[in-house]
């Protein structure tokens, strides 16, 4: 499993109702169910993703999450869990609302856009930075709305949720050395964000 996923299943605890938002091919939600017994059920667009997700046995559901999410019942989970998906989502504040009906606890991780060598890289080279916390060409990139963490702990602000938790990752997904506090919008690769209210 991914590093930064490790930290997301840790965030979301044990023994609780999880919706896994963007899947991918179920990995963390098969941890958290087999090893967290935690009762959950993911939602995947991707076919191959989807197909990986049954493979695992993974309980999910294959569509959109932007036209899932408003399908559910209100309050019907604990935790619901976005992970390096909301920036390729087309409503991403209406997402994070629709996360906040469903689920009283939500986990949010999204790759900071203001990271010192995204910046650098576009300043020199006059181009769309790659990196392999973002290894796309501009032209073929599932991100659509790029953000930052400070745009991100903004929104967040203004749609009536507060950051009850915050995780800064380095660039292999690893909790980031404590000196990225110092300017974390500008040192972190990553952030993983429980959010309450």
């Amino acid at each position: 499993m991914r590093p930064d996923l490790d930290v997301v299943a840790r965030l979301v605890g044990r023994d609780v109702r999880v919706l896994d938002l963007g899947c991918g091919d179920g990995v963390l939600l098969e941890q958290l169910i087999e090893r967290q017994q935690c009762v959950g059920v993911g939602v995947e667009r991707d076919d191959e993703r989807f197909h990986a997700c049954i493979a695992r046995g993974v309980p999910v559901t294959h569509g959109d999450l932007e036209l899932e999410l408003p399908r559910l019942e209100t309050g019907a989970y604990d935790v619901a869990v976005l992970s390096l998906t909301l920036q390729a989502t087309r409503r991403p504040v209406e997402v994070l609302r629709e996360m906040r009906r469903v689920a009283p606890r939500r986990v949010v991780s999204l790759p900071n856009f203001a990271h010192w060598r995204i910046r650098l890289d576009l300043a020199r080279s006059g181009r769309m930075p790659i990196s392999p916390a973002l290894p796309y060409e501009w032209h073929d990139t599932p991100n659509i709305h790029l953000c930052t963490l400070r745009d991100f702990e903004a929104t967040v602000a203004e749609i009536g949720m507060r950051v009850a938790r915050r995780v800064l990752l380095d660039a292999t997904g690893r909790p980031a050395p404590r000196a990225t506090r110092l300017s974390p919008n500008a040192l972190a690769v990553r952030a993983v964000y429980v959010l309450e209210g």
